[in-house]
């Protein structure tokens, strides 16, 4: 278009600057006036035949008739292709975030609960530390100058493998009668919920807050001890358990650990306890032994995760020693018991602990673990049967110990959560689909229905979840 008009521009010049007089001017000029109304009138009939598809986006977008005003699509074989390619995009859509709050959403829940349990932990130290300044008492013993052990104690029968066997064999000191005794640890009660120890892992950067049992709801908390193993910074093999992706994966830097790395384990009590690692092993998950005892006389610390990653096919076993030289006193072994969790404890993500029952810890006369525990009363408990360390770790591994271990659908009790949160999702969905049509904007219904959904979504998940091994 400003091609044809710079051209009859130059025409008009040249007509008007060679002409003779003023009436061939005039002429020349009106000529020139009635091409160009030719030529325009033909480019814009030429305009009207340029295809609808090669029009700038915003003509096409403000002559589109509305999806509201469009007649429903004919229920042929198309629109039963289109619906289940919906259907699958859907799916995908929701699988997607699925996995997106697995690796992140549970880490999230789990960092939570983590920092509230630090600020429970600091509290108990502190006060733990002012009952001491007002006894007059020092909160950390001296370390003593070599392994702490119990005299006159036999080991107890275990099978072991080979590289705990011998870490525990080159932990015991030269000379079992010049060492010194192990000590009774005036503890705080065990609480199910709240932790009693943070472990840090300076190799891997890792500070994280033990809780007492390894059972589902409890390790969606944080690293959990195993009750039927000695608690960390006693005599004998105190046992920890972590996840290694979900839920923060405590654990999930563990096959970094080399021999000679520090594991620092800070009680309730003040009481601060060295631990160099010593070995590394992979196991089956029946292999229970890893975390019986193998020598009462020697204060070993053991962490266990799945193994390989994404999986709970197998588990990675780190074996670890206490370093008397940098450490406190060790300990009598003390042990408690926890009660089962509820049914619907599983999906539980709070540490609510104000109704669960405090369990006062038992220590053992002997170095081999032979106290029931059993809460009594007022928290009092009693020492009336004695009992194998050995079967009491294998029946709690088989049944409760290894939440690994469990399968698809372990958690029966989240189906009723799940279709409740479904036919909220439903809901919201013919919400969202009503009010787009009656404002006749996606936008209203998308700002109106958001929150919500996600919400409910989240809870969807969080209840699918119950359902899936809680190795993955």
């Amino acid at each position: 278009m400003c091609l044809i008009l710079n051209v009859t521009a130059v025409v008009h010049e040249r007509i008007t600057r060679y002409a003779p007089n003023d009436r061939k001017r005039e002429g020349s000029t009106s000529i020139v006036h009635a091409v160009t109304e030719h030529i325009l009138a033909d480019t814009a009939e030429a305009s009207h035949d340029v295809p609808a598809s090669q029009h700038p986006w915003w003509e096409r977008r403000r002559q589109r008739v509305s999806k509201w005003d469009r007649p429903p699509d004919p229920h042929d074989w198309r629109y039963v292709v289109g619906m289940i390619g919906k259907i699958l995009i859907t799916t995908g859509l929701l699988m997607f975030g699925f996995v997106a709050y697995q690796l992140w959403g549970t880490g999230i829940e789990t960092a939570r609960i983590q920092s509230k349990l630090e600020n429970q932990f600091d509290e108990v130290i502190a006060g733990q530390q002012v009952e001491n300044d007002d006894d007059g008492t020092d909160v950390t013993t001296n370390p003593p100058s070599s392994a702490s052990q119990v005299e006159n104690s036999e080991p107890a029968e275990a099978t072991t493998s080979p590289d705990a066997s011998a870490s525990a064999d080159e932990s015991r000191p030269a000379n079992d009668d010049d060492g010194p005794q192990a000590v009774a640890r005036d503890l705080p009660p065990i609480v199910r919920g709240d932790a009693f120890a943070r472990l840090e892992i300076p190799k891997i950067d890792k500070e994280l807050y033990v809780l007492p049992g390894v059972d589902v709801a409890d390790l969606k908390k944080g690293p959990g001890h195993y009750p039927a193993t000695p608690l960390p910074g006693q005599l004998g093999n105190a046992s920890i358990a972590g996840h290694r992706t979900t839920w923060g994966a405590p654990f999930g830097d563990l096959d970094q650990l080399a021999p000679g790395d520090e594991i620092i384990v800070t009680m309730a009590n003040g009481d601060v306890f060295v631990y160099e690692v010593t070995s590394t092993e992979i196991v089956s998950p029946d292999d229970s032994w890893v975390i019986a005892t193998t020598d009462p006389a020697v204060a070993m610390l053991t962490l266990t995760t799945c193994h390989p990653e994404y999986t709970t096919k197998q588990r990675m076993v780190v074996h670890s020693v206490l370093n008397a030289d940098k450490s406190a006193a060790a300990g009598i072994a003390t042990y408690y018991e926890l009660e089962p969790a509820e049914p619907g404890a599983a999906g539980s993500t709070e540490a609510e602990t104000a109704d669960q029952p405090v369990i006062s810890l038992v220590p053992t006369d002997e170095t081999n673990p032979s106290a029931d525990s059993t809460p009594k009363g007022d928290g009092e408990a009693t020492s009336e049967t004695s009992i194998d360390e050995s079967s009491t770790i294998t029946a709690q591994h088989d049944e409760t110990a290894d939440a690994f271990a469990r399968g698809w659908f372990h958690d029966r009790t989240a189906l009723p959560q799940i279709a409740l949160w479904a036919l909220a999702l439903i809901a919201i969905a013919i919400i969202y689909r009503k009010v787009s049509r009656k404002t006749r904007h996606d936008s209203f219904g998308i700002l109106i229905t958001i929150a919500p959904f996600v919400v409910a979504l989240y809870f969807f998940y969080q209840n699918v979840n119950r359902l899936l091994p809680p190795g993955l």
